[in-house]
C-alpha cells in the first residue's frame, strides 16, 4: 500500500495551507496520523513555488488595494490593512517557533528582509497615499513608515523609479519591516518534518479522484499515478487543500456548502531579469496604482525577489487567459467541466457583472512585448527590452458566489469552506492567500478540532508557536506586546 490504510487525517495538496495545518495539527496532537497526498511528483509546485507567486510576506504596508476607498471624513480608510498585518504576523510567529525549536533550519531559504514601498504619480494619487499614510503611520504597527513627494528621497529609496523620470508629481511610503517570502520552499520544509514523523505519510504523484462521504467521514478514492492504480482509503477528516484543483474535489464530494460556488482561472507571467546593474541598484518590492478592470492579484509592483539563495526583480503579473485550474497538472476541460446545473446561473451572472474583467484578460493575452515593457516603464522609465524576459507564472483561480444575492467574483479573502459535520474543509479565495496561511487554518483547527484547542497541553503548545493567538494586537494597549514578539521572531528569522 502507498499510502496510510487509515489516516486520521487525509490532506490534499502540499502548498503552503496544507504544510501549515499539517504541521500545526501534529504539534498540537502527536498521536494524529496524517495521510498527505500530492498529485505532482515534488511538493509545493504549483501556486506555492516561488516562480508562481510575488513572494510579497503580505503585511498591508505595500499594498495600495487593501486600502482603495475614503471613508466619510474623506480619509483612506486603512481597516483592511492593519488587520491583514496582525494576521500575517501569525504566520510570521508560528515559523519563528519552527526554527527557534530546530524542527526547520536556514531560514533565509524562505524569508528575507525587503523594505516594503507603494509608489504613485500624478496629484490626485500623491493626494490619496498621502492620506493613506496618514492613517497607517497613526496605528503602532506601521509607526515606522516614511512618507515622501520629494523625487531625490523616493530616488534614494529605489533609485530605478525616478530614473529618466520627467517632472510629475510623486510621492512614496516606504517602511522596513516588509519580508520577501519564498512560499514554497517553507511549504517544503514543514511538508518533510510531517513526513518524517511517526503515523504520518507524504505521498507525491498521487491524485485525488474521488471522495465518498461515509458514516464516520470519508472514503478517499486516489490514483498512484506512476503504477495507474487505484486504491481507496478511509479518514474521519479531509482537508481539501489542492489550489486550483479544490473546487472540482469539492463538486465530487457533493458537500450542499460548495453548491453554487464557480471558479474562474487566470493565469499569469512576469518580466523578470537578473542584471547585476540593476538588481545591485533595487532593493524594495514597489506596489503601484491598479490599471482599470485588473483583479488585485494583477495590480502592478516591481519586487524584488531571492529565490534558492539568488537576487531578481520581477515585474507584472501580467494575466492571461486560461481554462486551466492547475499549472502543472492541469488540463484545458478543468473550467468547462466544472459548470454544474447549481453554478451555471451564478457564472453567467458574474460573467456580465465583471465584462471589464474579462476585456481586460483579452486585452492582456492580445499584449506584445513592447506593450508589457510600456506597463514596465511606468515603474522603471529606462526600462531596455533585452534586460528582461517573460516568464510564465501560476494560475489563480477566483472562486465566484453569490453574496446578497448577487454574483461575484472574490477579489479579497480566504473561503475556507466547512460542511456541517466539519469532517471536510476547503481552500478557496484569493489575497492575501499565502500570507496569512496560519490565521486561516488556525480557524480551520479551531472549528473542525475544537479539542485541540482545549487541554492544558495544547493550550501550551499554542502559546508556543503563535504566543499571540487569541490576543487582540490592534489594541494601542498592547503596542509593547507586539513589540516584544514581533522583535522576537524577527530574530529568529534572522530578519534583524
Amino acid at each position: 500500500m502507498s499510502s496510510l490504510d487509515q489516516p486520521d487525517v487525509v490532506i490534499i495538496g502540499s502548498g503552503i495551507m496544507s504544510a501549515n495545518l499539517g504541521f500545526m495539527l501534529k504539534q498540537l496532537d502527536p498521536k494524529l496520523s496524517i495521510q498527505l497526498y500530492e498529485v505532482t511528483d515534488k511538493v509545493s509546485q504549483e501556486a506555492s513555488d516561488g516562480w508562481n507567486n510575488a513572494g510579497t510576506g503580505h503585511a498591508g504596508i505595500c499594498e495600495i488595494s487593501y486600502t482603495p476607498d475614503r471613508g466619510p471624513d474623506g480619509e483612506v480608510d486603512v481597516t483592511k490593512a492593519i488587520s491583514v498585518f496582525q494576521e500575517f504576523l501569525h504566520s510570521k510567529l508560528l515559523w519563528a517557533y519552527a526554527v527557534r525549536e530546530g524542527l526547520i533550519k536556514n531560514p533565509k531559504d524562505f524569508i528575507n528582509p525587503v523594505p516594503h514601498m507603494s509608489f504613485v504619480h500624478g496629484a490626485e494619487q500623491v493626494d490619496f497615499l498621502k492620506s493613506r499614510y496618514k492613517g497607517m503611520a497613526a496605528h503602532h504597527f506601521f509607526e515606522e513608515m516614511e512618507f515622501s513627494t520629494d523625487p531625490d528621497q523616493i530616488a534614494a529609496w529605489a533609485p530605478l523609479l525616478m530614473t529618466g523620470r520627467g517632472d510629475v508629481p510623486v510621492a512614496a511610503t516606504k517602511m522596513m519591516g516588509g519580508t520577501d517570502i519564498n512560499f514554497g520552499s517553507i511549504a517544503r520544509k514543514l511538508v518533510e518534518w510531517l513526513g518524517n514523523q511517526p503515523g504520518c505519510k507524504v505521498s507525491t504523484g498521487h491524485r485525488v479522484v474521488d471522495l465518498d462521504e461515509i458514516d464516520e467521514g470519508w472514503s478517499v478514492t486516489v490514483k498512484d499515478l506512476n503504477e495507474g492504480t487505484k486504491h481507496t482509503v478511509r479518514t474521519k477528516f479531509v482537508f481539501v487543500g489542492a489550489g486550483g484543483g479544490s473546487l472540482p474535489l469539492l463538486q465530487k464530494a457533493g458537500i450542499k456548502e460548495a453548491k453554487g460556488y464557480g471558479g474562474f482561472p487566470i493565469a499569469g507571467q512576469w518580466l523578470v531579469t537578473d542584471d547585476p546593474k540593476l538588481v545591485d541598484q533595487h532593493n524594495a518590492k514597489v506596489y503601484g496604482q491598479a490599471l482599470g478592470a485588473a483583479p488585485t492579484m494583477a495590480v502592478p509592483h516591481l519586487d524584488t525577489r531571492v529565490i534558492d539563495g539568488k537576487s531578481y526583480i520581477l515585474f507584472g503579473p501580467f494575466g492571461s487567459w486560461t481554462t486551466k485550474f492547475l499549472h502543472k497538472k492541469g488540463s484545458f476541460l478543468d473550467m468547462p467541466l466544472s459548470v454544474k446545473p447549481n453554478n451555471i446561473t451564478t457564472l453567467i451572472q458574474s460573467g456580465l457583472a465583471n465584462y471589464p474583467l474579462v476585456e481586460y484578460l483579452v486585452g492582456q493575452c492580445l499584449q506584445s512585448m513592447q506593450d508589457r515593457l510600456d506597463v514596465l516603464r511606468e515603474f522603471f522609465p529606462d526600462a531596455v527590452s533585452t534586460d528582461w524576459d517573460l516568464i510564465d507564472a501560476g494560475i489563480r483561480v477566483q472562486a465566484i458566489k453569490k453574496t446578497d444575492g448577487k454574483a461575484g467574483i472574490v477579489h479579497f479573502g480566504t473561503e475556507v469552506l466547512t460542511n456541517e459535520k466539519r469532517t471536510i474543509s476547503s481552500l478557496l479565495g484569493a489575497s492575501p492567500g499565502a500570507s496569512v496561511c496560519v490565521n486561516v487554518m488556525l480557524d480551520t483547527i479551531k472549528q473542525c478540532f475544537p479539542e485541540l484547542l482545549e487541554s492544558p497541553e495544547s493550550k501550551a503548545k499554542m502559546n508556543s508557536m503563535v504566543p499571540v493567538y487569541g490576543e487582540n494586537l490592534l489594541d494601542p494597549a498592547n503596542k509593547a506586546r507586539f513589540k516584544e514578539v514581533n522583535d522576537q521572531a524577527s530574530k529568529d528569522l534572522e530578519l534583524v
